[in-house]
């Protein structure tokens, strides 16, 4: 039996992806897409969403949703907002889609962020023209999605302040480098290298591996792993780093 979907609620999620060549940080959107003859009616993109159905819970349909994108499942997943606006769906181009989809207009949707790493993801086996931007660097969005994506990086920022979420995005191994390039592509700012280093690496639970970087031209750097049962033991709420 086909699953039944409740109309009017759908999750949204926003896919933050880290891509530790360019150093940015990026969002996986799909492209909306809509022509009538020789006109082309809608044409942008926008987050991946469903329908909830109704055996679901809401953290089972963004999983579901996940891995409908990206093949994944065990990522890091965080539900920070409800968008509930009565005219959320009001713009021209969304109207035009919403009734070619045959979709509620009065859709409540629960959004949801990701975290993961841009190489994990394989977007040539995707079927829905899935294309990272950066966060700072959106194409043309659809629905309320930029407002979504917006909140999700609010979020993300003041997070990654609080919590080691951070690691998520980074290899097991990593440079002390790498923190610092990961924290400032969040954060947008410039951090003092120096004083950066210093207390990140007197953090009990970064662990200084007793091995360096292969297969880079500067002189290799000093791996580090981040330990999360240390992490859970020393665990007060307080900042991780005060940049």
């Amino acid at each position: 039996m086909k699953p039944e979907k409740i109309l009017n609620i759908s999750v949204d999620c926003v896919v933050f992806g880290y891509d530790t060549t360019t150093k940015s940080l990026n969002v996986l959107m799909i492209k909306r897409y809509l022509k009538d003859k020789q006109k082309i009616l809608v044409n942008d993109y926008v987050l991946t969403g469903y329908h909830v159905y109704t055996h679901e819970k809401l953290d089972d349909t963004a999983t579901r949703v996940l891995k409908e994108l990206t093949g994944l499942t065990d990522q890091y997943k965080k539900q920070f907002k409800v968008f509930g606006d009565p005219n959320r769906l009001s713009n021209e181009k969304d109207l035009i889609w919403i009734k070619n989809e045959e979709f509620n207009l009065r859709t409540i949707t629960v959004a949801y962020y990701f975290l993961l790493k841009t190489e994990d993801v394989d977007l040539s086996k995707n079927t829905n023209d899935a294309e990272w931007f950066p966060v700072n660097e959106l194409p043309q969005v659809g629905f309320d999605h930029e407002k979504i994506i917006m909140e999700a990086y609010d979020d993300l920022k003041e997070k990654c302040l609080s919590e080691p979420i951070i690691f998520e995005l980074l290899p097991d191994k990593f440079t002390i480098n790498e923190v610092q390039d990961l924290y400032q592509s969040i954060l947008g700012i410039e951090i003092d290298n120096r004083n950066f280093r210093r207390k990140l690496i007197n953090k009990k639970y970064i662990i200084a591996l007793d091995e360096k970087q292969i297969g880079v031209s500067k002189k290799p750097a000093q791996l580090y792993m981040f330990s999360k049962d240390i992490y859970d033991k020393v665990f007060q709420k307080n900042y991780l780093i005060t940049i």
